[in-house]
């Protein structure tokens, strides 16, 4: 890669049919020009979130070893079209992944999704089974109440009074248990995250009309997963304060060709808080 690929150069848009009209989406597109496979990663859902700001560690390696990397932008989110969901939001969002993939005319994808990701993931495997290669899923794929951690979680919580109340106090409270060590959060990261944020009230105020709409935005999969027949990474923070680890403990159990990794000292980004080794796990799991 002679040239690192930055957020503008790489920004793109489609249009994606949905509810009989269309969306604009957002997404960046790293394309080392000779690619013959894609890896697609999906964001989380907190506030500001998008692609880039999710997975800006760990494109680099990926591309370096010949992937294709999008970073879709999903619906509510960063310069996508803004949306109030009254059903399943996991499903929405692979639906509006399949609307890209065909734009963009690709026949099979790997997925890799955190948080919220990691159940759009799901949903698209077992909507569009033969578009999958390969899943990597980071604290999340599945719903469902916890029998050991109080619902909803702690982080959950501060998640949802920040989407209420967006001041740089809610959100340097979230993020406080949102990684393990919140030493390693800068003053700039949370600048530039409030920043997003405040750019696009209306994804702040859809996503709170979304949950008065329907508070199970994203449904419990769990009864399905056996469908699931692709290769599958489940990786979890050993410290996640938003997605407790039994969560990925279900999903190891109910995919059937799937396996687990857990990082100690990690929250709820490890794709962030840990990114040489989890640059290198995925990699190796992908060239198998």
């Amino acid at each position: 890669m002679s040239e690192p690929f930055t957020e503008a150069g790489t920004s793109r848009f489609a249009r994606v049919p949905e509810a009989g009209g269309e969306l604009t989406i957002h997404y960046n597109d790293c394309d080392p020009g000779n690619a013959r496979e894609t890896v697609v990663m999906l964001h989380g859902s907190g506030p500001g979130a998008s692609g880039w700001a999710n997975f800006n560690r760990n494109i680099a390696p990926l591309v370096e070893a010949g992937y294709r990397v999008l970073l879709v932008d999903c619906p509510g989110w960063s310069k996508s079209d803004t949306i109030v969901s009254t059903g399943s939001r996991s499903n929405l969002n692979a639906r509006v992944l399949a609307g890209v993939v065909e734009a963009l005319g690709l026949e099979r994808i790997h997925i890799l999704g955190n948080s919220m990701g990691g159940h759009s993931a799901v949903a698209f495997a077992l909507d569009h089974p033969g578009k999958v290669g390969k899943l990597v899923l980071m604290g999340g794929g599945t719903g469902g109440a916890s029998p050991f951690a109080p619902m909803p979680t702690e982080g959950i919580k501060l998640l949802n009074a920040l989407y209420r109340a967006p001041t740089i106090e809610n959100l340097k409270a979230m993020m406080a248990v949102f990684v393990f060590d919140p030493n390693d959060l800068t003053e700039d990261l949370y600048r530039t995250r409030l920043e997003n944020m405040l750019q696009r009230r209306d994804h702040l105020e859809n996503f709170v009309k979304s949950l008065e709409a329907n508070p199970k935005q994203f449904p419990d999969f769990g009864p399905r997963l056996g469908e699931i027949s692709a290769p599958t990474l489940v990786i979890w923070g050993r410290n996640d304060r938003f997605v407790p680890l039994d969560a990925g403990l279900r999903l190891l159990a109910g995919i059937p060709r799937s396996e687990l990794h857990i990082f100690g000292n990690c929250g709820h980004w490890a794709q962030w808080e840990h990114a040489n080794a989890f640059n290198a796990l995925v990699l190796e799991f992908l060239s198998r």
